[in-house]
């Protein structure tokens, strides 16, 4: 063993005069101070039955055509029934490796000019049910993206509902009655009978020709179902609705699912609001030129917002390409040209990151997956500098934990200094991330683990642990997204 230290200093050496060459200085510091205390304090309030909403400070709401939400993050809706936060975090990571699978069978089939997996079993009408719908295909629930929720209004008079917000998905929808089977909200489920606008779509407008999967009924009104390719399902009316903002104003008009038949994880939540780029989504319905959210810690009771046609970008901002897809119109892909660690640009080919003529390829930013997906080549360098450089500062790394292979035991410490992470974009410009965004508590105990994860798909995801605490803006008309940390 003694002779395998000098080769593993000169390895290390090696590695570090490479990493030194490749930037000409340091993009930014070297290391950066991980408060273990106040993450482990998180850990016991997020199980709290005591927790209450917070709003954080911000202006008040601008004038229509602005639009201002708040966010609040899954737990601080929806009680957790875990007896402790490894419990929590296992239950999380479990939606999110289903949201991660789920986003590239939706890709993969839109690669090979296909739509959803209905298509390889058409769903007949005949199937239909005439109280509401039942077809054996699966909904948002099940690939995690209820981790944030909004306050909307819906109908006339507007009844409130807690909604996920998504930006990977396109379709909005929320449980209706009648039901054949809706999970458990947090609110009472709409009723269409009780809203003065609401106005079922015939088959032929185009809103229902724009569906990927719809079907006809009662002669022509429009049926959807939303498949998201993971085992879950929404399937109903598809009609349009006056959607209320806050004290920021309504739209009339909005194309959603009123869904009768409804299976999956969305416990708490009443539906989904569609971010994504596809003709569908909310922001492309009301013609939004920008958008932008900033997504609290996950175990915080504190809220954000999210802002529709608000502001524009501060000089605080790192911005990149906003770069879109033509088979894939829901994704927002992100211009991301390298990464860094200790303030020095990684040997990772630039090529990594980008996505090819076929649309293969690429990094997204996604506000419904977790953690974020590497591929396995830009993960493992990514990986083994941090090791290196983390054992530089005394810590040495434990087992691994489900899809995290880096962790360490930090329950001796109120705080340590770890290496710093950054992402790097065209013109020199770097996103740092604070160490709470990429080394997570899995227990109460100290046991944090570095929270990123390879991915055999061509497909990267920047995932929300990554963007927490930071304001993300998609200038839409411009063709940019921006990141500015300290905007909730």
């Amino acid at each position: 063993m003694a002779a395998n230290k000098p080769i593993s200093a000169l390895l290390f050496a090696f590695l570090f005069t490479i990493l030194s060459l490749t930037s000409s200085h340091n993009l930014h510091p070297a290391t950066a101070v991980l408060d273990v205390a106040a993450s482990l304090r998180r850990t016991h309030h997020v199980l709290s039955s005591s927790r209450n909403h917070t709003a954080s400070p911000h202006p008040p709401p601008t004038p229509p055509p602005s639009f201002y939400l708040h966010l609040h993050p899954r737990e601080s809706i929806h009680k957790p029934s875990h007896k402790d936060y490894r419990g929590l975090v296992l239950s999380r990571l479990g939606r999110d490796s289903a949201r991660v699978a789920s986003l590239n069978a939706k890709l993969q089939l839109a690669l090979e000019n296909l739509t959803y997996r209905a298509d390889l079993k058409p769903v007949k009408t005949d199937q239909f049910q005439v109280e509401g719908l039942s077809v054996p295909i699966m909904s948002g629930a099940s690939q995690g993206s209820g981790e944030y929720f909004s306050r909307v209004g819906v109908g006339s008079p507007a009844r409130q509902f807690y909604m996920s917000l998504d930006t990977g998905s396109d379709v909005n929808w929320l449980q209706c009655r009648p039901c054949v089977d809706c999970y458990k909200q947090t609110d009472p489920i709409f009723d269409p009978a009780s809203s003065s606008t609401y106005r079922p779509l015939s088959c032929n407008s185009q809103q229902c020709r724009t569906l990927k999967v719809s079907g006809c009924r009662n002669g022509n009104q429009c049926l959807y179902q939303v498949t998201y390719g993971d085992r879950s399902f929404t399937v109903g009316n598809f009609a349009t609705e006056t959607v209320l903002f806050g004290r920021s104003g309504a739209v009339n008009g909005i194309a959603l699912g009123c869904g009768h038949d409804n299976e999956g994880l969305f416990v708490g939540s009443a539906g989904l609001i569609g971010l994504g780029g596809g003709p569908l989504s909310l922001t492309s319905q009301i013609k939004a030129n920008t958008f932008s959210y900033c997504l609290v810690h996950r175990d915080s009771s504190d809220s954000s917002t999210l802002e529709i046609n608000s502001g524009g970008f501060g000089a605080d901002y790192v911005t990149a390409a906003l770069i879109r897809n033509r088979k894939m119109d829901t994704f927002y892909y992100v211009g991301l040209t390298g990464m860094s660690v200790g303030g020095n640009l990684l040997p990772i080919s630039p090529s990594i990151f980008q996505m090819d003529k076929l649309g293969r390829g690429g990094i997204i930013v996604d506000s419904g997956t977790a953690v974020t997906r590497l591929q396995t080549e830009a993960y493992n360098t990514l990986r083994d500098v941090f090791v290196q450089l983390a054992r530089a500062q005394g810590l040495q790394p434990t087992g691994g934990i489900l899809l995290f292979d880096t962790c360490y035991d930090f329950s001796s410490r109120s705080s340590v200094r770890v290496p710093t992470v950054a992402f790097q974009f065209s013109g020199g410009k770097s996103w740092s991330l604070p160490p709470e965004n990429y080394l997570i508590p899995m227990d109460s105990a100290g046991t944090f683990c570095f929270a990123f994860a390879p991915t055999s798909s061509s497909l990267s995801i920047i995932g929300n642990i990554q963007q927490q605490g930071t304001r993300v803006r998609f200038d839409l008309a411009n063709s940019l997204v921006g990141f500015s940390p300290h905007k909730c």
